[in-house]
């Protein structure tokens, strides 16, 4: 066992007694302070390697003389601390409030993000009263956008909203739309898609349509403008919410977010063959140019509907000017 950068680490060989063996029960016996399911995650968030190689699978059978490297993270905080951020709050009353979020804000704690949190700055502006279902590290978060995904977003105050909002979500009860720019233009026009979405079996740190393991996922489309052939305005609209769902939906469509770093391909190819103006504009954005403009549902105690809207930030209107003028 060392300690590295990575955390601590973890050094076995499989010996011929534990031909066969599953992945996780092999490490549960060689590194008995974690229990099998600490070790469940972390070869699924892929922290295991084998033979050099990222192993995800718990199940995966070892064999005799492979060499296993296990990175145990340094341990976060229990606990979140309030921190005053600002925050653009468009609705709030005892039980829930709205807010939008701006790009580069990560809405709870994880690592590489401990702190300086969306649930840091509620925990100051609320003063530690949040709903606690949703654990500790994610008090009151009902939903969540990615870090550079802007706009609204409902959070909980009591556990009675949250089991409200909660069941509404789950009940595809929700109204949420997106607009995005895309690279292309998408044919039809409007339509939906359909594809289960998992961890890409080829990088860990990415979501994809997957034929097995994932979960299923549909997301509805329409057209609000198109720039030639180079790129479109979209309304997105989710059945679902799976992690990057619209992001990873549109790449496997054929027409990434513009500005997305994990999803949209061949970026720089694409912006050679745009006019300077709207190219500079893309490669300035530093974000997916992905927000959430529409929020609609029932309030979960007066039963009263609440509908917000969110304009666009100016970044991305800026970007539209520049498109607009191919």
């Amino acid at each position: 066992m060392t300690v590295s950068s990575e955390g601590v680490i973890h050094r076995a060989v499989v010996r011929a007694a534990a031909q066969g063996q599953r992945l996780d029960r092999f490490l549960a016996d060689a590194c008995p302070s974690l229990s099998r399911m600490r070790l469940k995650g972390l070869i699924q968030e892929g922290r295991v390697r084998l033979g050099g190689a990222t192993v995800t699978e718990p199940s995966h059978r070892v064999k005799p003389g492979d060499e296993i490297v296990l990175a145990v993270p340094p341990a976060a905080p229990a606990r979140p601390e309030p921190q005053a951020l600002p925050l653009s709050i468009v609705y709030e009353d005892a039980e829930l409030l709205v807010l939008d979020k701006p790009a580069g804000l990560v809405v709870h704690p994880a690592p590489g993000n401990p702190d300086r949190t969306l649930v840091n700055a509620l925990l100051a502006h609320l003063e530690g009263r949040l709903s606690g279902i949703g654990g500790i590290k994610r008090p009151g978060i009902v939903h969540r956008l990615d870090k550079d995904t802007s706009g609204l977003l409902v959070v909980a105050k009591t556990d009675r909203a949250h089991a409200g909002l909660s069941a509404a979500f789950q009940a595809r009860e929700i109204e949420r739309a997106y607009t995005a720019l895309v690279w292309g233009r998408p044919r039809p026009a409007a339509g939906k898609i359909a594809g289960a979405i998992g961890r890409d079996p080829r990088n860990r740190k990415k979501m994809a349509v997957v034929g097995r393991g994932g979960k299923a996922a549909l997301t509805r489309y329409r057209t609000l403008a198109h720039y030639g052939e180079a790129a479109s305005l979209l309304e997105c609209r989710l059945a679902t919410g799976r992690t990057h769902q619209i992001r990873v939906h549109l790449a496997w469509l054929g027409h990434p977010v513009l500005g997305d770093p994990r999803y949209a391909r061949a970026g720089g190819r694409r912006l050679a063959g745009l006019p300077a103006p709207a190219a500079a504009r893309i490669a300035a954005l530093g974000r997916q140019a992905l927000h959430a403009h529409r929020l609609g549902f029932r309030h979960p105690t007066s039963g009263e509907t609440l509908r917000f809207e969110s304009d666009l930030p100016l970044e991305i209107r800026e970007l539209i000017k520049a498109l607009a003028a191919l």
